[in-house]
Parts: C-alpha cells; sequence; structure tokens
C-alpha cells in the first residue's frame, strides 16, 4: 500500500499536491489543454484547492467540450483569435468588434458541431436583409467566421467548413450588389472638386480632397499625413504610417479615440510623387497654416499632421464620410435646378464615401498606364491581383470607346 503524502500539519495531500519545506506554501502541478506542465501556489491549502477546482472546472468545460464536438462558434472563435499573433492591432480589434457586434450574442451560441451550409446562408442573408447590411460589410464577417469554422475542421471537431461556398451563393443571387466600388466619372470628380472650391461654406476641404484624389491614399494615411512626410524640393510623398480611429475597450464607458499604425500592408510604406494639383494644393494649405496656426495634435508622439478640423484637431473617417454626403447633396440640389434652367441633362454625383475617392484616383491611374507594377507599387496594394482587378473594371469600361475609335480609324465600312 502507497504511504499517503501529509502536509506538516498531518493532512493528507491529494495528487498533484506538494508542500515546499523552504517556506511552508503549498503548490499544486498540473497539464494545461496544451501539454505543457504548469503550477500554482498558495499558503493555505483550502483556498488551493478553491483554485484546483476552478481550474478543473475550466477544463472540463473548455477543451474537453470542445474535443465533445459541444462547443459554441463563440468558444471556437475565441481559442482562434487568441492564436492570432501576427495581426495588426488594428486588425484585431476590427475583427472582435465585428464579431461582438453581429455574431456572439446571437449565432455564436450556436454548437458549431451541429450548424451546416444552409445555416450560414440563412445567417447572412438575415445581415444582408433585416439589418440592411452592405455586401462589403458581410464579407469582413466572412472573414472571422470562415477560419473559425476552418480551425475546428483542422481540429478534427467537425469534418467539413459549413461556410465554404457561401459567398459565392451569396453573390450569384439576382441584384444583389457585389460590393464593387464604382469610381467617379471624370465628369463627376471635376464637378465634385469645382463645387468645393468655388462654395464659401466647403471651400476648406479643398485641399483634403485633392490630396485624396491626387494621391489614391487610404484615409488612415492620409489623415495621418505630416509635413515632415512630404518633400516639396523632390515632390515626393512619403507614406510610412496610418493614423486609426477605433473604439477602446472600456465595458463602462465605451469611448473612440486615435492611435498611430503601420499602414494596412508592408507594400502600404511607399513614396508617392506629387502631381501639381497635390503640389498646388498642399502649397496653399501651407500658406493658409502658417499664417493661422498650425495643427498641434499629438498622437503617439507623434505631431505636426497636415489636415485639421475646424477645432484643430485631426479629422476621424466618419465626419469626412458626412462632408461628402453634404456636399453631393447640396452639389445635386443645385446642379437639378442649373440645367433645367440651361436645358440640359443635370451632372450628377452619386452616393459615395472616402474609399471611393482612393477607387476614383486608381481608375484614372489605370485608364492613362499599362504598366500594373508601377500602378500597384503606387497604390501600396499587398496583392496584384487587386490592381488587375481594377484595371480589368476600367478596361471593360473602356471597350466600347476603344471599337468606336478604331472603326474611325480605320473607316473602311
Amino acid at each position: 500500500m502507497t504511504k499517503s503524502r501529509k502536509d506538516n500539519k498531518g493532512r493528507v495531500l491529494r495528487k498533484g499536491e506538494t508542500q515546499r519545506s523552504c517556506d511552508g506554501k503549498y503548490v499544486y502541478t498540473y497539464t494545461d489543454p496544451e501539454g505543457k506542465r504548469r503550477s500554482i501556489y498558495s499558503k493555505d491549502i483550502m483556498e488551493l484547492r478553491e483554485r484546483e477546482e476552478k481550474l478543473i472546472k475550466d477544463q472540463l468545460d473548455g477543451l474537453d467540450t470542445y474535443v465533445a464536438g459541444s462547443a459554441t462558434v463563440n468558444f471556437v472563435f475565441d481559442r482562434y483569435i487568441s492564436t492570432k499573433s501576427e495581426l495588426r492591432g488594428t486588425t484585431m480589434r476590427n475583427y472582435k468588434y465585428m464579431y461582438d457586434r453581429f455574431i456572439r450574442n446571437g449565432f455564436g451560441k450556436k454548437k458549431i458541431a451541429a450548424i451546416k451550409f444552409s445555416d450560414v446562408l440563412q445567417f447572412y442573408q438575415h445581415l444582408l436583409k433585416e439589418k440592411e447590411m452592405q455586401i462589403n460589410t458581410l464579407e469582413t464577417i466572412h472573414t472571422v467566421l470562415h477560419p473559425t469554422f476552418q480551425l475546428a475542421v483542422r481540429d478534427d471537431i467537425i469534418r467539413n467548413n459549413p461556410s465554404d461556398g457561401v459567398m459565392a451563393q451569396i453573390k450569384k443571387q439576382p441584384g444583389r450588389n457585389h460590393g464593387v466600388r464604382h469610381a467617379l466619372t471624370l465628369e463627376q470628380q471635376r464637378a465634385f472638386i469645382n463645387y468645393i472650391e468655388s462654395n464659401p461654406t466647403y471651400y476648406r476641404w479643398t485641399s483634403l480632397f485633392k490630396f485624396l484624389l491626387g494621391t489614391g491614399c487610404r484615409i488612415g494615411e492620409a489623415i495621418g499625413i505630416r509635413w515632415e512626410d512630404v518633400n516639396f524640393e523632390k515632390r515626393v510623398i512619403s507614406i510610412n504610417h496610418s493614423l486609426v480611429y477605433y473604439s477602446r475597450e472600456f465595458k463602462e464607458h465605451p469611448m473612440c479615440t486615435f492611435s498611430i499604425s503601420l499602414p494596412k500592408t508592408e507594400a502600404g510604406i511607399r513614396s508617392i510623387p506629387m502631381m501639381d494639383a497635390v503640389y498646388d494644393a498642399l502649397r496653399a494649405e501651407l500658406a493658409d497654416q502658417q499664417e493661422n496656426g498650425f495643427n498641434e495634435t499629438e498622437i503617439d508622439g507623434m505631431k505636426g499632421f497636415i489636415f485639421m478640423n475646424r477645432f484643430g484637431y485631426v479629422h476621424n473617417p466618419q465626419s469626412i464620410n458626412r462632408a461628402i454626403k453634404r456636399i453631393y447633396e447640396s452639389y445635386n440640389a443645385e446642379e437639378v435646378v442649373n440645367a433645367s434652367k440651361q436645358h440640359r441633362e443635370p451632372v450628377l454625383i452619386p452616393h459615395f464615401s472616402c474609399h471611393h475617392l482612393r477607387h476614383t484616383f486608381c481608375s484614372r491611374f489605370c485608364e492613362n498606364e499599362t504598366n500594373l507594377k508601377v500602378i500597384q507599387s503606387i497604390m501600396g496594394h499587398a496583392n496584384i491581383e487587386t490592381t488587375m482587378d481594377i484595371y480589368a473594371e476600367v478596361t471593360d469600361a473602356k471597350k466600347q470607346e476603344a471599337i468606336e475609335n478604331l472603326a474611325h480609324k480605320l473607316d473602311v465600312f
């Protein structure tokens, strides 16, 4: 018979428990789900055992439940996201925010082993119809759900990924907006800028929108650009960081704040030559700030930001999108009246956001440049396929014009 181990007070120690002779502390040693040996300590044996029981319960509720296939989607997502140490902080926060807002309190409570393809399809359709979600936002949801299911497949918890092919099915539906961001036409682009420049209410937005339309920068890169990133002598702009606006994780008092981040991808670190319109806009902005004061905002040790709102602080993307909406609505209202008086068709500006300006720049670029690697470098696309997709969209739109030009030049019919 094995002799029972006891502490210095004569109490029998359980399996895994020991008492150190040096200081009398109790130790419980166990193996975690990853196979690593770990220990917890306490001066009191009863406190140690309370912690033991909680630890065992957590392991049973966690790993054993997972292996048994009765874990929820929430459990697997939390497990998945904890492994993504390579994600940028802003990307991680965005994924968690999207998951918590749209999945965790509903679909996320389902048992992962019971979910079928049709369940995911119905959930996505619910988000599109009932929540009026845009297809681009749904793609972000898919970006976090698909690898969550894939982790369960790789861990042999489920046989197949039920989200495979769901987005393709969604996009097959007739009348569905596939999320393509259409660029402004050259006529709409000119109308937008001309209206801002000549309007006493909106003219202060001129330099920012010329910068966006003349560089193709992402909105975070644009609002985070500093005077030291601009080389007027060489006429080059250095894109080396991004300014992000995100919700901080405070349960009782959630709040939004700015933070400095690297560009979206490594390819995002780049130099962009200044075209004349951008050069002149930045020179005009510099002259104005030399007279009226510079942006004094400091974020994560950085300051000297170029663009600022009427309060002297950096812009946030939502405010810029709201300004865009006010501008094109005001322009359209005036254009309808002017076109009627002049007996012509109005040039109306459609709904668009900050990112459409980046897409518009890229479209203009593709219309005038055939070297895709040059376009990719200026845009900061990590994948050449992204550049090729926009290039293909632009060239498709130019096909009719090309055929008409060919027919005119040949003059043989």
